[in-house]
């Protein structure tokens, strides 16, 4: 034991655990496993009583992922995985119960599938179609869940905790009938549950019982291995194959990756291969005399059918009322083409009074400048913080910008910095530097803005004020910006509601409204001039209802067709989509469901980053990423924000959205 002046001097150089146990025992450990200034590696308390829980949180995240350079951060943000890092739900100062169970099982659930989840393999066994692959993807994820609760009995409990809350947040508790509910997270609650034994939490539970019984009856046989191929992700994506063919979707599976790629010849070539080799001489004699036969045989046919042909056409000369042979009878015409991508059974009534129109075409030269005039007045008072706050986000993409510069190089422009080096040593050889392309230089963002009526006033105002600001700021940064908005042409169905009318009232019609796509800017045309296009959304009878399901499709494959490596998409609304003359001979959840399909295609594409902002409106039910704002004057601020995380390359630094609250 060491002297006791030396343990008692205050001064003195010593780690924080001491050798002697009287120093160990006086430390008192807090509530929360890991808190304290001993894990923070602090002096003093921390001024946030939360931030010993996310400390120690995150290091037990990256032991349990077993990776030790993981970045882990806590962000208002819907939660994510990248493969830099996550980012875990926000805890408040508070310390809530709920808020400490969602974000010990998001970090569990995504720590497990760090750890058990390899990407080659999944890339290599993954369905092509969407349904196909959002059945897989839900059971991969579950695997990784129950192959951690069973080696980490701990994790079953904090993943309970997240499923429920995100089956409460999607309303699966409320749905009664299987056709509303998910197949894909049912599948995933079932096989999740097969393989830990756990009961699910009520929603999830709810969805689950209304699938299990077609699962089980059509893919029982395929289920029965899941307890040999847990462990093993190739023997397990195997059985999630098989069982997403025993369920109707064989078509959506695409090639088997286990089959050799000699295997295309078929059966003719199993039935051959089978069958021993003959002597060498033997066999070239009779696939030359086979070769002969066929040459002869194809010759005759080719012969017989230019006869068949020419006696045809005599035929046909002579009497307009000969009949076709029936091999010849004319193909039936290709169907017409899904309304969807996203969901092949969505239905309209009829497409031809839609319109995708430029704004400069729905108001004279005289009514837009007056209009926008009438913005510049709105903007005044905003002026100063949104201007700031613009200014915040060119720094920061700017800064980007600025460090994007490879040094050291054997060729590229002269570094003149590093001339001093050649002055103090001629032997030292010349430097070069050579800019980098940053990931924003290559980018094309696109604002989807909500036309509906309920945005009429303020929320429109400061729509297109910050619309008409970022598109200013991201064009000084050699960032392509279009501005899109959605709205119909009439309140309660237009044409296509007569066109209906007239035809009887047939049952089921789908969408019964004639929608209204509008180019405010085009991602190539300058902000100058496209200026005062944005001061049409202050006209009277301009917004009306809203359809954002085929709004986000249309966006969506604009940016598509973009050539630019890097494609943002930013929904700002109010509100759920609402129509009220679809609505009125539909079922009431046809606009909702399609939108949440076209959302889930758009994020399982992964071509677009998606996120959203809901005015007064949660709009965190559809969209992974997005957040809430209760005051339209906090949009310039979450959207620049927003902008600015997807921009920031540290996962770490990702920007947290001050003074917006998410709406649970």
């Amino acid at each position: 034991m060491r002297p006791a002046a030396r343990r008692a001097s205050p001064s003195a150089a010593q780690p924080l655990f001491a050798d002697a146990p009287m120093a160990r025992a006086s430390i008192r450990p807090l509530p929360l496993p890991g808190a304290g200034d001993v894990v923070a590696g602090m002096s003093r308390p921390a001024d946030n009583p939360a931030d010993p829980f996310k400390k120690a949180l995150a290091e037990a995240t990256r032991v349990m992922a077993d990776d030790p350079d993981m970045a882990v951060s806590y962000s208002v943000d819907p939660p994510g995985m990248s493969k830099d890092g996550i980012r875990l739900p926000q805890v408040s100062r508070r310390m809530t119960r709920d808020e400490v169970l969602l974000a010990r099982g998001t970090a569990d659930a995504f720590a497990l599938r760090r750890r058990f989840h390899d990407d080659a393999t999944d890339t290599r066994y993954a369905p092509s179609g969407p349904l196909a692959r959002e059945i897989y993807d839900a059971m991969e994820t579950a695997r990784c869940e129950a192959v951690g609760a069973r080696s980490m009995p701990g994790t079953a409990g904090n993943i309970d905790a997240k499923i429920g809350h995100e089956a409460d947040r999607r309303g699966y508790g409320q749905i009664a009938r299987a056709e509303d509910a998910s197949l894909a997270a049912a599948a995933g609650y079932l096989v999740r549950h097969l393989a830990t034994g756990r009961a699910m939490p009520a929603s999830a539970a709810n969805v689950m019982d209304l699938w299990r019984a077609r699962i089980e009856d059509q893919a029982g046989g395929s289920l029965g291995g899941l307890d040999a191929a847990l462990a093993d992700q190739a023997a397990f994506a195997r059985l999630a194959r098989r069982v997403i063919a025993d369920l109707g979707y064989g078509d959506q599976l695409g090639d088997d990756p286990d089959r050799p790629d000699g295997d295309d010849g078929g059966d003719d070539a199993e039935e051959d291969a089978d069958q021993p080799d003959s002597a060498g001489e033997e066999e070239a004699d009779e696939e030359e005399a086979e070769a002969s036969a066929d040459r002869s045989q194809e010759q005759q046919q080719d012969a017989a059918q230019a006869s068949l042909a020419d006696d045809d056409a005599a035929e046909m000369e002579e009497g307009d009322e000969a009949e076709l042979p029936e091999g010849d009878a004319p193909l039936e015409p290709p169907p017409p083409a899904p309304h969807s991508d996203a969901d092949p059974n969505y239905a309209v009534f009829l497409t031809d009074f839609d319109e995708v129109v430029e704004a400069a075409d729905l108001a004279e030269p005289a009514e837009l400048e007056r209009l926008r005039a009438y913005l510049d007045q709105q903007l005044e008072p905003l002026k100063g913080a949104v201007g700031r706050l613009a200014n915040k986000l060119q720094r920061r993409l700017q800064a980007q910008q600025n460090r994007a510069w490879e040094f050291d190089l054997e060729e590229g422009t002269l570094d003149a910095g590093r001339l001093a080096r050649v002055v103090a040593n001629p032997t030292t050889p010349l430097s070069f530097k050579r800019e980098k392309d940053t990931e924003f230089r290559d980018t094309c963002v696109t604002l989807l803005l909500d036309n509906s009526g309920s945005m009429r006033g303020r929320p429109i105002s400061i729509a297109a004020i910050c619309a008409d600001v970022l598109a200013r700021t991201l064009e000084r940064c050699s960032v392509k910006v279009e501005i899109l908005g959605f709205t119909t042409r009439a309140w309660k169905g237009g044409q296509s509601r007569e066109k209906w009318l007239a035809a009887g009232r047939p049952a089921q019609p789908g969408r019964l409204n004639d929608l209204r796509h509008i180019v405010y800017k085009s991602a190539d045309a300058p902000w100058r001039r496209s200026r005062e296009n944005l001061g049409l959304m202050m006209k009277e009878g301009l917004l009306k209802e809203n359809i954002d399901g085929e709004a986000l499709e249309w966006a969506h494959r604009r940016l598509l067709a973009r050539r630019e490596a890097r494609k943002i998409l930013m929904v700002i609304s109010d509100g759920a989509p609402v129509d009220d003359s679809t609505l009125s001979v539909n079922p009431a959840n046809v606009l909702e469901k399609h939108l949440r399909d076209v959302i889930g295609m758009v994020q399982r594409r992964r071509a677009v980053e998606l996120i959203a902002i809901g005015i007064g409106h949660d709009v965190t039910r559809y969209y992974d990423r997005a957040v809430t704002i209760t005051d339209v004057d906090q949009l310039a601020g979450a959207m620049t924000e927003q902008l600015a995380g997807l921009f920031d390359t540290d996962p770490r630094k990702i920007a947290r959205v001050v003074g917006i609250r998410r709406v649970a």
